[in-house]
């Protein structure tokens, strides 16, 4: 099992507690039995590691389009932001469930990990 926590930029962490996000809630985990598991908060977003097609470090990005829970009205893909400075997109072969009002599905999560180069590599290794 692979742990990566979340990056938290200080400026933000006001508004993320605000949300119940938080450094103690906020990770992504890679399990023992083939598992991309995303926990942000409240929030959370679980599949199988053979469900992911790509995997892309993106960023850095602005602060109102990166931080909190976000949907993207263009593509449907999902955000969990906790920094500006960068994430890794997730996409999957099979969109996961929407999380958020108005959303269909999700074909794609955004994580701001501490770690993007680590989750990268991680996930593009167990994923086959």
């Amino acid at each position: 099992m692979e742990t990566f926590l979340f990056r938290f930029d200080p400026l933000y962490r006001p508004v993320l507690l605000g949300l119940g996000v938080h450094p103690g809630n906020a990770s992504v985990t890679l399990t023992d039995d083939d598992r991309f598991v995303a926990k942000f908060g409240r929030w959370s977003a679980d599949t199988r590691l053979s469900n992911i097609d790509c995997v892309q470090i993106t960023g850095p990005y602005r602060g109102y389009k990166a931080i909190g829970v976000r949907g993207s009205a263009v593509d449907q893909g999902l955000t969990y932001g906790s920094s500006r400075k960068g994430g890794v997109c997730v996409t999957f072969h099979e969109p996961l469930p929407a999380q958020l009002p108005g959303m269909k599905h999700h074909p794609g999560l955004t994580v701001t990990v501490a770690d993007l180069d680590g989750l990268a590599a991680a996930v593009e290794e167990r994923k086959s």
